[in-house]
């Protein structure tokens, strides 16, 4: 890796664990004090490094830095006295005895409490995927904001508000007690889920941010099911989705960033070390005598990995969304079963169930149902496509209704 691409690459891997690690010993009251450190042991690598060369391990050489400016900013300030002393078993024993642990364990143990602490349901949803991005990701604002499609100035007003709730809140950066883990765990899976979908179904047209949304969601995902306490059915299950939909992921999107629908996508571009652990976490899940709408998607991102069109195929994925929507009912589940029902049955018996959802202000509905009424209707087909046109709004999903409009067209 050249030197201009070492930095970068360094920040998007060791930021978070340096934040995570100092975070803990700061707590939320001074979480900004735990970012500038790691801001300022990389402006230092960026100075150093360009004039005396790389050293010979770069990563180590950022944790001595980090270490050494967060045990110089305590000897400075009262936090040290005020928070860190009291907790220390031999505080007579002197400053020196402080030691700021960067190892593996450490870091993934600090790292999954500050997780729990950023999922707590003080903070709307929005707030802790980009508290997530943030502290955990190492995302820089202007990402956040291509995430959101936002600027930088609502998303520093977000992040400040999220900090403050937590810190009136006095929330601790620690795992929850074994008694208390489901019930918090469900809001961390909440939040994994909605940010691997921010990248899987992001409007953004910077498909290296979409991509890498989705791996940062998986690898704290995998920092759940690596821990005891954490490695729980459902994280299994979220786990084993995340790894079927990402083997899919260079299939999906084509060179412009296009959406490249199901039928059409070239299976060669799946990618089947994915799908194994795919398979592997979605039977780790199959523990315990609960389902979780996380096994359901799963099952059904599954069968999406099968690369026959078999009415069976079909009909598995069918039962799995009757399944998902008893467990919990929302439209879009709603919508993408009609599609397995013209798979698995007939278009007509389809038709009748999507009518009903009436979906109007969306232009995945009308896209469905001009799929739907493809040779069955063709001008219901070029009406409900140039509905879907007109409410679509990003510039990838016009084009890919716009190449389907303009197929119909020849075909006629």
């Amino acid at each position: 890796m050249e030197q201009q691409e070492i930095i970068p690459h360094l920040f998007r891997t060791e930021y978070s664990k340096v934040v995570a690690v100092l975070g803990k010993l700061f707590g939320f009251e001074h979480i900004e004090v735990a970012e500038d450190i790691a801001s300022d042991t990389f402006l230092l690598a960026a100075e150093t490094w360009g004039i005396k060369g790389l050293p010979d391990n770069p990563a180590a050489w950022l944790y001595t830095v980090a270490k050494n400016k967060a045990k110089d900013h305590l000897k400075r300030n009262n936090i040290f006295s005020d928070k860190v002393k009291p907790g220390i078993q031999q505080a007579e024993t002197g400053f020196h005895e402080i030691e700021i642990d960067l190892s593996g364990k450490n870091i993934a143990d600090s790292q999954l409490q500050m997780m729990f602490a950023i999922c707590h349901p003080s903070i709307p949803p929005e707030a802790q995927i980009g508290l997530s991005l943030r502290i955990l990701c190492g995302f820089g604002i202007e990402e956040i904001a291509d995430a959101f499609l936002s600027n930088k100035e609502t998303i520093n007003k977000r992040l400040f508000r999220a900090k403050e709730k937590l810190r009136q809140e006095r929330v601790k950066i620690e795992l929850p007690k074994s008694s208390e883990i489901d019930a918090r765990l469900g809001a961390v899976l909440t939040t994994l889920y909605l940010l691997f979908n921010e990248g899987y179904y992001s409007l953004s047209q910077n498909t290296t941010l979409r991509k890498d949304l989705c791996l940062e969601a998986m690898r704290l995902n995998y920092l759940l099911t690596d821990n005891p306490g954490t490695n729980t059915p459902p994280a299994n299950a979220l786990l084993s989705l995340m790894c079927f939909h990402a083997s899919r992921f260079d299939a999906r999107l084509g060179q412009n960033g296009e959406v490249i629908l199901y039928d059409e996508q070239d299976t060669a571009l799946w990618d089947e070390a994915l799908i194994k652990q795919g398979e592997l976490y979605l039977n780790k899940a199959a523990t315990g005598d609960k389902i979780s709408k996380y096994h359901l998607e799963a099952g059904i991102a599954y069968w999406h990995t099968k690369k026959d069109d078999s009415p069976q195929k079909w009909e598995n994925i069918l039962q799995l969304y009757n399944q998902l929507l008893q467990v919990e009912y929302s439209p879009m589940a709603a919508l993408n079963r009609t599609y397995a029902l013209a798979k698995a049955r007939d278009k007509a018996a389809a038709i009748t169930e999507a009518e009903k959802l009436q979906l109007t202000g969306n232009h995945l509905y009308y896209s469905l149902l001009g799929y739907l009424y493809t040779g069955v209707d063709r001008q219901k087909a070029l009406a409900h496509l140039n509905t879907a046109l007109k409410l679509a709004k990003s510039k990838a999903d016009k084009e890919t209704i716009g190449k389907r409009l303009r197929k119909l067209n020849a075909d006629s």
